[in-house]
């Protein structure tokens, strides 16, 4: 996106409705202690059916590992649709500079801009 980047609330909110972008998360709720991926336990999955049904989803982008382990064990048989692993953003993340989370996360614009 040539777009300057969004840096409040209301800015992130216009952006995503702009370039026609969901943010959804794999689970409703779980019990984590701290923030290490490894500490979740009791996940409940979200129902995704809400927003699927609600807009012409055509791709789903994971941010991590946790995440896309999670969409392939509760989500994906339901959706159909196979999600692309994309490297965590998280500052836990730091084996990522900045320079290449971008330029792994691009994939997502390069993909787009052939609908």
């Amino acid at each position: 996106f040539e777009d300057t980047l969004p840096e409040t609330i209301p800015q992130k909110k216009a952006f995503l409705l702009e370039h026609h972008i969901a943010l959804w998360d794999v689970i409703e709720s779980c019990e984590i202690i701290g923030s290490s991926d490894s500490a979740i336990r009791d996940v409940v999955p979200t129902d995704l059916r809400k927003v699927l049904q609600g807009a012409p989803i055509q791709r789903i982008y994971g941010n991590g590992n946790k995440a896309y382990q999670l969409y392939q064990k509760y989500h994906e048989a339901q959706t159909g649709i196979l999600m692309t692993r994309l490297p965590s953003t998280s500052p836990a993340n730091a084996a990522w500079s900045l320079e290449r989370l971008i330029g792994a996360w691009s994939i997502i614009r390069e993909r787009e801009a052939h609908i």
